[in-house]
């Protein structure tokens, strides 16, 4: 099963996504994916097309200013929660996403789920990985140093960042050839460095977790939650704190699975991520 690398431009933006067209079965709703920081949509590479093979159309766009996606300047996109939502926004009119299942994951994560709470219509149901979800997640300490005044900008141009942060988030070895190509964005372009700069810089996290902690509290559709127990950044306390008090939630507990659940233990998720996308109603 083969996955496509699009682009398309919206509003003067372009964006990179990977995709894995349907096999077989066309009555499947669409899945968004969301990567998060300082990850690209590669990240989803064993998930797309086991998604497809069931007969799932998946969708995987690099975040503006991440990966293979456009790396504007502060003054052209200014990376804050809103900037996020409302270019999200648009890149799922262009593609006519109607109403699909959202799977987010990481910092950056949480904006996928701001979108879900102002366009609930467009979603069927959520499946969240080792995600910032309630107001007991904090911006690590490894996070928060790349936001910091001259650290963070010396910190954010080293492309051996992606190596650190990916194995030191997920707590295992990803294979060479998979960080050339998560480090091809910093060996390309000191944008990339100067837009994850920004972003952390206007995560907001606090009001973030207090605007999903909320909201969510009063979603109906199902919510899956699948959350690596050995996270250094996430402990399951801050799943288990929203999972208790959100409707339709499911929390499942990964043992030996870090914050980049995806990367190693993509056999695992996909055993209840499957048919939990198969049974969003169309």
């Amino acid at each position: 099963m083969s996955i496509t690398e699009n682009k398309i431009t919206i509003n003067s933006l372009e964006w990179f996504y990977r995709e894995s067209a349907p096999i077989g079965r066309t009555d499947l709703l669409p899945v968004l994916l969301l990567h998060g920081i300082p990850s690209q949509s590669y990240i989803w590479r064993n998930i797309l097309p086991a998604l497809g093979s069931q007969g799932t159309r998946a969708i995987a766009p690099d975040w503006i200013g991440s990966g293979f996606s456009a790396k504007p300047e502060k003054q052209d996109f200014a990376y804050t929660t809103q900037a996020y939502i409302t270019a999200l926004a648009q890149f799922i009119q262009a593609l006519e996403l109607e109403r699909f299942s959202l799977v987010v994951q990481g910092f950056l994560g949480s904006v996928g789920l701001q979108y879900a709470l102002k366009y609930p219509e467009q979603i069927a149901n959520i499946a969240i990985l080792n995600a910032p979800i309630s107001t007991a997640a904090k911006l690590p300490w490894k996070l928060q140093q790349m936001g910091l005044p001259f650290v963070g900008d010396m910190m954010t141009q080293d492309p051996l960042l992606i190596d650190r942060t990916l194995e030191g988030g997920s707590r295992y070895r990803i294979e060479d050839k998979d960080l050339d190509i998560y480090r091809q964005p910093f060996l390309k372009t000191s944008a990339v460095g100067r837009a994850l700069l920004a972003t952390i810089r206007n995560l907001q996290l606090p009001a973030a977790m207090t605007e999903i902690e909320s909201g969510f509290q009063q979603w109906q559709q199902p919510i899956l939650i699948q959350w690596g127990m050995i996270d250094p950044w996430l402990p399951v306390e801050v799943a288990q704190k929203f999972a208790d008090t959100v409707p339709n939630a499911e929390l499942i507990k990964l043992n030996n699975v870090g914050h980049y659940p995806q990367e190693h233990y993509h056999k695992t998720i996909l055993e209840d991520l499957l048919p939990f996308v198969r049974r969003a109603n169309s």
